[in-house]
């Protein structure tokens, strides 16, 4: 069993389901070549044996030649809730984190091709950094900036103000699909700039300027 990192304290809470969301920038979704989903989000999952801690090292499966990296805000679910109204939904929230979603662009591009699901693409052991939960009321999700540095170059720079669905309206969503449990965290998307990391790289991922996370590619 893997447990979060809080900034301050914080019972112990192991890390549950990942939710993941896909194209929820639109300058993103065009760089990938495609739209952003005109009806429900997008979700993919990935399994707590996903997460890597701040300071941790990444290792390149042998299967791929192409690791992406995809910075996005985090949000961590203290409580259980099915079908969540929008309204209510920040009564769920525990806290905030910053988390790069790891993706092996050149299996997730043959899994497209032949329609066939982005498990093995996104969801491999280690393929979920995520830095140090900070308390809810230490950030406005709606306005929040994200950015992400290899070897010291800025790759990805943008707000959460330019999300296509915000952090209520995704909580309301996957608990009207799913349901949530204490635990569980949502990826909320990437902005644009996603790119190829190397082995031997370090990533800084950073949320609002003070909240970091880094990691080493092996």
């Amino acid at each position: 069993m893997v447990f979060y990192t809080f900034s301050e304290q914080q019972p112990s809470l192991a890390i549950g389901t990942m939710y993941c969301i896909g194209r929820n920038f639109a300058a993103h979704a065009r760089e990938m070549g495609a739209e952003v989903p005109a009806g429900a989000p997008l979700v993919f999952l990935k399994p707590p044996s996903a997460y890597t801690p701040h300071t941790g090292l990444v290792t390149i499966p042998k299967f791929s030649n192409n690791l992406h990296h995809e910075v996005e805000l985090v949000v961590i679910i203290g409580k259980d809730g099915d079908t969540i109204t929008e309204q209510e939904a920040r009564d769920y929230i525990i806290g905030y984190a910053v988390g790069v979603d790891l993706t092996l662009r050149d299996i997730q591009t043959i899994a497209k091709q032949k329609g066939e699901p982005w498990a093995t693409a996104k969801s491999f052991r280690g393929s979920a950094p995520l830095s140090a939960v900070i308390p809810p009321h230490s950030i406005d999700d709606t306005n929040a900036e994200l950015e992400l540095y290899v070897n010291g170059e800025l790759r990805q720079k943008g707000n959460t103000n330019q999300m296509e669905r915000s952090v209520p309206a995704l909580i309301a969503y996957i608990s009207s699909v799913f349901g949530l449990r204490r635990g569980d965290c949502i990826f909320t998307g990437t902005p644009e700039g996603v790119a190829q990391i190397h082995s031997q790289s370090h990533v800084k991922a950073i949320l609002n300027s003070h909240t970091v996370l880094e990691f080493t590619v092996e």
